[in-house]
């Protein structure tokens, strides 16, 4: 493993040890807030609806997931025609506290991370302007103004602020769109570092991470330029919405902690993310999981291959009849408290009958999961077995979660 490397910002610190090999670029870390619990990377932060990760409370997710963090959308709380009736910018909290916190009962240790879109967006029916994003709202299609996210920052106080980016989510930009989205980026990512030095009484301790856009280096080469000569030292972090423009990453911000919200369908496209050197991940397949009734079953390291020489699924479909009478754990040696305390046939009872315990208990293992997922990823890099240890888990799992056979939760 190479000695460490260590970033600092006024906002934050980034501990990073990083080994190259055989085309993998790996990165663990360690990535440190004041007065929040320090998050060793890579790992992974769940998006959250309206600030709660879906189906568990915020007490539940302490008490019985490793979770350190979360994901906020600012779209999931445009809900009134006017930003002077929301409820979230009304919420009573002290100067010294975030009123996003307090309005989501979020812990005061775990780490809060804003963006303007949830994870997966929505694909919008109107295109950004020079001025906007287009988001979707509670009541519907909308945008969302560079000066109105600053304003909600400042309002809000998130730990780490995702930066507004020119991009349009599945939509493929043509030519005269290129020579716009790097302009348009960088006249907003200095908006946000103006709004973040601010003078008031509720000044952000807000922490930047600037986007890097999912094209060519070449075609944002001016935004590129700027970030690093004018505003890399005002900035804390990168946020990617491709994996692979992490090569457009300047050299002098490469020890920053990156933030990934590349769409995956499965851990072996976290694995993919984290052979390219990302640091946090936020995977929605998690939830999709959930909802659909599938309980994760996959493990890294994997112990051996499959002695049949089939491939093993990432998951369980507990909508399946063959489990009503089933009175073993989802996963045999799983630890968590879905498996330690009930078992296959009382969870497919729940599905069955539509109770809403049957996604809580599903959301608990799931989330379970992941967590020992991530713990194996870094003790792998640790030892420098990921690679080899990667190319028998992709030649052992399928590549794809199974489909659920059952009606979701709503």
């Amino acid at each position: 493993m190479a000695p460490k490397n260590t970033y600092t910002s006024t906002t934050l610190r980034f501990d990073l040890s990083e080994v190259s090999s055989s085309g993998c670029v790996l990165r663990r870390g360690r990535l440190s807030l004041k007065g929040r619990e320090p998050i060793d990377t890579p790992h992974y932060l769940p998006p959250s609806s309206r600030g709660c990760v879906p189906h568990i409370t915020q007490d539940t997710a302490r008490s019985n997931t490793g979770i350190k963090g979360i994901y906020v959308a600012l779209e999931d709380f445009l809900e009134k025609a006017t930003d002077q009736d929301l409820p979230i910018y009304n919420t009573p909290a002290p100067l010294d506290q975030s009123r996003l916190r307090q309005f989501t009962a979020l812990h005061r240790d775990a780490l809060l991370v804003m963006g303007p879109r949830r994870q997966p967006p929505v694909q919008g029916r109107t295109a950004n302007t020079d001025t906007s994003i287009a988001i979707q709202t509670s009541l519907g299609f909308s945008s969302l103004r560079s000066d109105d996210y600053v304003e909600a920052v400042q309002k809000l106080n998130p730990d780490i602020v995702l930066g507004l980016a020119d991009y349009e989510y599945m939509k493929r930009p043509g030519v005269k769109r290129l020579e716009k989205m790097g302009d348009r980026t960088l006249s907003w990512t200095q908006d946000m570092l103006a709004g973040l030095r601010g003078d008031g009484d509720r000044s952000p301790g807000t922490a930047l991470f600037a986007p890097i856009l999912p094209i060519e280096a070449g075609q944002q080469s001016n935004y590129l330029d700027q970030l690093k000569e004018d505003l890399a030292d005002q900035t804390s972090g990168i946020v990617l919405f491709d994996a692979a423009s992490v090569n457009a990453i300047p050299a002098e911000m490469r020890s920053m902690p990156r933030l990934s919200l590349t769409e995956i369908r499965g851990p072996s496209g976290v694995l993919d993310q984290i052979a390219l050197g990302l640091d946090i991940i936020v995977p929605s397949f998690v939830g999709e999981a959930t909802d659909a009734g599938l309980a994760l079953s996959f493990a890294f390291p994997i112990s051996g291959r499959p002695a049949n020489g089939q491939r093993l699924q990432l998951g369980i479909n507990m909508w399946w009849k063959s489990y009503a009478a089933d009175l073993t754990p989802i996963v045999d040696g799983c630890t968590c408290y879905t498996c330690s305390k009930h078992h296959r046939a009382f969870v497919r009872h729940l599905l069955d009958a539509k109770e809403m315990l049957a996604w809580v208990l599903l959301q608990m293992h799931n989330l379970h999961v992941m967590d020992v997922f991530f713990d194996g990823v870094r003790e792998s890099i640790k030892s420098g077995m990921f690679e080899s240890e990667r190319d028998v888990f992709e030649e052992s799992y399928e590549r794809e979660l199974p489909d659920g056979t059952g009606p979701g939760p709503r």
